[in-house]
């Protein structure tokens, strides 16, 4: 199913209201969990105290870590780089604040393996000091060139905040927009609209609502320095209904703006799919393997767009988000605005404590997020949400992490049915359990977006997200081994090569210098033997020799003469 993205023409309030009310479609399958945002939605945003020490990770994004900078024992400004990109995939990341180096090392990261990551851990002095490490602000951007901006966005370690940590500074190249394939064969120009999801679909997490309702103001600038970066032709914003004073906030702000539309949308999980959200707007449907790009759309999330904003209008790096801190096992959920690598055991401590029902703690929403097993972990730039829950809650939500019996597939199709990339997660589970991952990736694997919908609707309990992360994980460690293996067997063959190529070369000079001294001898011969006339030279010396042999004998002689006449005396 196709449909042209409207280009919005209002002119007054009115106008822009009644566009909200657009056609919207459906996306298969989905479900509707309950949400518990209001746990944290009715508290405005809190700014949280600054820890003694903050642990930061130099895995932040989807590519590689950051290389560190900075030495044990150096005093750091806030906002001063300590970590330098490594590659394209990768980003940097700066100090959250003043304070001194006390470590660089292999510490608890919050990450799904449970595993450790090289970070830099700093002892905060509490002073907030920037130095000279706040950029110069680039209040005139629509005058200012893109590349200046790109530049920006990627020396500020901006990644996307929805959950990806993908760099934004490689999603928003306007270069890379080049004309596209539609999907019924039509070419596009270009990208034509800029989504701006604000959908926030996954249960208890609210950090996006209250960002919107309090900072709407700034979004809108940072919409309009992206609409100056990459010139679509409009901007829609789109908000789950559940968020009424976000739409309000935001419809205020764009009243006067005539190519931003705010769009309401059903709240359903999970709405907030970039894919999903895309459907729902659009009625296209991205094809499997491709990208929003590719008709012409580019989906962001309002937490990136006011780090943007952050970044060009104020010169501060990404150093600290926005997180929603809920769940029955903390005293006061609500939202905070928290510095990259505190603790989350402070955040607790900044939401008046742990009750007593503080079984799990969970990254994320408990559809999406992962368990963590200590609160030591830090917040990094991904994290949205700290969870703090009870079992008998993750019960009751049936969330993947319930603690109840595992029992037997039953085939009852259920985990098909809420599906919203239309996947077959029954035959997926049975090809994974069989490790026969290839069949898994002929069934769409890479496709699946951990949404756990199939693990939500099981009667047997099965965690089904997690058997798909599992064969997703194998086959990336897979494809990272079969690339080193590919690159050992190519160093290996020109090992081979240039062993073969350096001996041939050596036979070949030998076989040259044989050959030379062979040719000179063989001309010396021909030389002498072509020779008619004796040397001047040689024939003076020969004949000398000569006298002097005769002169010689002659002495001889006359002395022989003598000696026969004294006898003969």
């Amino acid at each position: 199913m196709t449909a042209t993205i409207k280009i919005l023409q209002a002119n007054t309030t009115a106008e822009i209201r009644r566009s909200a009310q657009r056609k919207l479609w459906d996306f298969h399958g989905g479900v509707h969990p309950k949400f518990n945002k209001e746990m944290s939605n009715h508290h405005p945003i809190k700014i949280a105290d600054i820890p003694t020490h903050l642990t930061v990770p130099l895995q932040q994004s989807i590519g590689q870590g950051a290389e560190p900078i900075v030495e044990i024992g150096e005093h750091v400004k806030k906002g001063q780089l300590i970590a330098q990109q490594t590659g394209k995939l990768s980003a940097n990341i700066h100090a959250p604040t003043s304070g001194k180096v006390i470590k660089i090392a292999e510490k608890l990261i919050p990450h799904a393996s449970g595993l450790q990551g090289l970070c830099v851990v700093i002892e905060c002095d509490q002073k907030e000091d920037w130095g000279a490490h706040k950029l110069p602000p680039i209040t005139d951007f629509e005058n200012t060139e893109i590349e200046v901006l790109l530049e920006r966005i990627q020396q500020c370690g901006i990644v996307g905040l929805g959950g990806a940590a993908f760099p934004t500074s490689l999603k928003v190249n306007a270069a890379e927009f080049h004309t596209s394939m539609h999907i019924d064969g039509n070419y596009r120009p270009k990208l034509e609209t800029l989504v701006v999801n604000g959908a926030e679909c996954e249960p208890y997490i609210s950090c996006d609502d209250l960002l919107m309702r309090e900072r709407s103001e700034q979004i809108l600038q940072g919409i309009e320095i992206l609409l100056h970066m990459l010139k679509p032709q409009n901007c829609i914003i789109a908000i789950e209904d559940n968020k009424p004073l976000a739409i309000k906030a935001l419809e205020e702000v764009c009243a006067n703006k005539n190519t931003i539309e705010v769009v309401t949308i059903p709240t359903k999980y999970p709405s907030g799919g970039e894919k999903q959200l895309i459907e729902i707007l659009t009625g296209l449907e991205v094809p499997s393997g491709g990208r929003p790009r590719d008709l012409g759309l580019l989906c962001l999330n309002p937490g990136t767009i006011y780090s943007i904003y952050n970044a060009v209008i104020n010169g501060e790096a990404l150093i600290s988000r926005i997180v929603t801190v809920t769940g029955n096992g903390i005293q006061n959920p609500q939202n905070m605005e928290v510095l990259i690598g505190t603790s989350f055991n402070h955040l607790a401590q900044q939401a008046g404590g742990y009750t007593n029902k503080a079984d799990h703690l969970i990254m994320g929403g408990p559809m999406m997020g992962f368990a963590l097993e200590e609160d030591t972990a830090p917040i990094v730039k991904a994290t949205n949400c700290a969870l703090f829950i009870s079992s008998k809650e993750l019960n009751e939500s049936n969330s993947e992490y319930s603690q109840q019996p595992t029992l037997p597939c039953i085939r009852c199709g259920k985990c098909m049915d809420v599906c919203p990339v239309n996947l077959l997660p029954q035959q997926l589970y049975w090809h994974i359990r069989a490790k026969d991952l290839e069949k898994a990736v002929q069934h769409n694997l890479r496709d699946c977006i951990d949404c756990g919908c199939c693990s939500y609707v099981c009667p047997s309990h099965i965690p089904l997200v997690d058997y798909y992360r599992f064969a997703k994980t194998e086959l990336r460690e897979q494809a990272i081994a079969n690339e080193k293996s590919s690159l050992a067997r190519e160093r290996f063959e020109f090992l081979q090569f240039r062993r073969e190529r350096d001996k041939r070369e050596r036979e070949e000079k030998r076989a040259a210098h044989k050959a030379a001294l062979q040719k000179k001898k063989a001309e010396a011969v021909k030389s002498n033997s072509d020779s008619n006339t004796e040397d001047p030279k040689q024939a003076a010396i020969k004949a000398a020799m000569e006298r002097a042999k005769a002169k010689k004998l002659e002495r001889q002689q006359a002395a022989e003469a003598e000696k026969q006449s004294a006898q003969e005396e």
